[in-house]
């Protein structure tokens, strides 16, 4: 019986993990210190649009210090990594919220250029979306990709204009399809965003979002629960009765589902959400994230399936 090459790995899992890249990449595990630049989206700033997607709440990640410069930051993300892994650990500095190549090219390099001479930094981590690539753009992330190793992280969120235009994205899939293709071109490491129980997507939709993955070939994914939280314009919606979330059970059955049409050779960056639990209003499960990814690695093996075993 044919397996895929990442079922009993290092970390016995039946997909492709963060933690079986870093350590055939680097040889040991790496960690994340994230980044908090106070850059905006266009989507916020009035150029493409306003407030935002209705699920975001300013995108900083609950780790971040947003009141420090780059240095700064990284100085107490490594303070908080190395308390808990140990002086030796290596870490990719994230510039994670909101959209991370939305500013001048010489206000970028610097921010890259700072992070990218830290100790202890191994590699660079970019949140942002399709339509924030311009070719000047490309070029420093060229330039920084020649140096350290990168990785762009796109929001995809779905391929489904309408639930785009729905959560007020102000991207559309073409538009992010444009900005992929010339990471690609360029040779940058890319990693796809995707967020399952969006409103009123149907499991069919979610299913048709990994088709596209799956023919996109990206070298690495992350795979979320769409997470309502404290003070978003989708806490108001969720408040409403709009729309339902999907139960823990559908979920994991989805996100099955899905890493079967992946390509074995991607990597799962992420398979679950890991929210600020003191902002996170629903769905409640998403809490206990080890019995999600439990969820997820027993019905993998009840299936006797892994990802990649329906990828063409």
């Amino acid at each position: 019986m044919s397996r895929s090459p990442f079922v009993f790995s290092c970390d016995n899992k039946r997909y492709h993990t963060l933690n079986y890249y870093s350590r055939t990449r680097f040889g040991h595990k790496i960690y994340k210190a994230v980044i908090d630049c106070g850059l905006t989206c266009p989507n916020i700033d009035g150029s493409k649009g306003t407030g935002g997607c209705i699920f975001c709440d300013g995108g900083s990640g609950y780790f971040t210090h947003p009141y420090a410069d780059i240095s700064g930051q990284l100085i107490l993300e490594r303070e908080r990594i190395c308390k808990k892994y140990g002086d030796s650990a290596k870490f990719v500095a994230y510039f994670q919220a909101n959209t991370n190549t939305y500013a001048p090219i010489d206000t970028l390099r610097q921010y890259y250029k700072a992070a990218l001479t830290f100790p202890n930094v191994c590699g660079i981590s970019i949140g942002t979306r399709g339509d924030c690539l311009s070719d000047e753009t490309i070029d420093l992330l060229s330039e920084i990709n020649s140096e350290t190793a990168l990785t762009v992280e796109l929001g995809m969120q779905t391929c489904h204009d309408p639930t785009i235009k729905l959560i007020n994205r102000c991207c559309t899939h073409d538009e992010f399809l444009e900005g992929f293709y010339k990471l690609k071109s360029a040779g940058i490491r890319t990693c796809l965003h995707i967020i399952n129980g969006l409103p009123y997507e149907t499991e069919e939709m979610m299913i048709q979002t990994a088709y596209e993955l799956a023919r996109l070939v990206p070298e690495a994914v992350k795979i979320q629960m769409l997470h309502v939280i404290k003070g978003t314009e989708l806490e108001k919606w969720y408040s409403e009765g709009r729309f339902r979330l999907l139960d823990r059970d559908k979920y994991i059955d989805i996100v099955v589902n899905q890493l079967e049409l992946l390509p074995p050779q991607t990597v799962i960056e992420r398979i679950t959400g890991d929210g600020d639990k003191q902002k996170l209003i629903a769905p409640d499960w998403t809490r206990d994230k080890i019995a999600v990814l439990g969820g997820i690695d027993k019905r993998l093996a009840e299936l006797d399936t892994w990802q990649g075993k329906l990828y063409k």
